[in-house]
């Protein structure tokens, strides 16, 4: 087994609390002593961070294939730490919140980036509205989006939020676009290690690459990532990208996702953005088999009846974007993650594909 040489910096702090090289059981038997969930994740997690073996277990959502579990380096999750450090400007003694499960890898990056950076971390159970220590102001904030639309009163406590996990509904986007606080769209995945490119939230449609990241596409136009700092190997994914340099891209929408009606290829995520600011109701484009387009693009609608749509709906949509069906459902299927989980929602509709 190979060891790998963690250093935590001494400016680090967890809820006050400091790491002893001296004694590294301490502070995760602390943690855990708590009792409740969340903090015995983080303890479990820092003792196994702390520990001789130089890498580490972590669990795929499925961005790149079906989901798995993979083990990746512990130097590869400090350089990712050390490129958002880059990026964002911060420096040991920085302010932070952690706020998302530690189960997963944004929640994990978050304990990482403190010890690396030397930050003072604060936690708090993750729940959909943040409700932070009132007029305490944090440098960095990690959330997704049902947190940053729950918890836009308490934006002003932070400088710099990022948010990822799913995309951010286009009208929860126009009403932040000028908030003072600097938010910011990520985009990664499990095996980047998080975010490799960010875009300012309402002012930016393509995104820019972290330091050390390059991009290009595969013959499907599926954006492929070299960040040798982060793995050996390029990873290719599934979204289809309109790539304008190998530093920066814009995000179309998943390739297994792509329509094809009729000869004209439709990315259901870029309808459903020209569409969130006006639903009311959870809601997702996809097809169902056509006789004479091959395919042909449809509307599912959380909804517990019959969904009429109103006049302006499709008033921004070209022709060819409107559905030609619209079908209802009283409760879709997600994700863990809290994603639309649309191939077991699509199962639903039975005859719709």
């Amino acid at each position: 087994m190979k060891s790998f040489a963690v250093k935590i910096h001494n400016s680090f702090r967890l809820d006050g609390h400091s790491f002893d090289p001296r004694s590294p059981g301490e502070l995760p038997r602390r943690l855990i002593g708590k009792g409740d969930a969340f903090s015995g994740e983080m303890g479990e997690f820092i003792k196994v961070w702390t520990s001789p073996e130089d890498t580490i277990e972590l669990q795929t959502s499925g961005s790149t294939g079906k989901p798995k579990k993979i083990r990746v380096k512990k130097r590869a999750m400090v350089n990712s730490a050390l490129a958002t450090g880059q990026f964002f400007g911060l420096e040991s003694g920085n302010t932070a919140l952690l706020c998302l499960p530690v189960q997963y890898i944004a929640g994990k990056m978050m304990l990482v980036r403190a010890m690396v950076l030397g930050l003072e971390l604060d936690s708090l159970e993750p729940t959909n509205r943040i409700r932070p220590i009132s007029g305490k102001h944090y440098d960095f904030c990690a959330v997704v989006p049902t947190q940053l639309e729950e918890s836009r009163d308490n934006l002003h406590q932070f400088a710099t939020v990022i948010v990822g996990g799913a995309a951010v509904p286009g009208k929860l986007e126009e009403e932040l676009k000028d908030h003072p606080c600097d938010i910011y769209a990520t985009y990664g995945m499990t095996e980047t290690l998080t975010h490799v490119a960010v875009r300012k939230l309402g002012r930016d449609k393509d995104y820019t690459a972290l330091p050390g990241v390059e991009f290009s596409i595969d013959h499907r136009e599926c954006l492929t990532i070299k960040a040798p700092h982060l793995r050996s190997e390029p990873l290719t994914t599934n979204d289809v990208v309109k790539l304008l340099s190998k530093h920066r891209f814009e995000l179309l929408g998943r390739w297994d996702h792509v329509i094809n009606s009729g000869g004209v290829k439709l990315f259901p995520e870029e309808i459903e953005k020209k569409l969130h600011h006006r639903m009311k109701f959870p809601f997702f484009m996809a097809s169902e088999k056509d006789d004479k387009l091959g395919e042909r693009l449809i509307m599912v609608v959380e909804h517990p009846g019959k969904f009429t749509p109103p006049d302006f709906l499709f008033e921004d949509l070209h022709p060819y974007e409107k559905p030609r069906k619209i079908y209802t459902l009283s409760g879709f299927e997600y994700t863990e993650s809290a994603k639309i989980n649309r191939p077991e929602t699509m199962n639903r509709l039975g005859g719709a594909s």
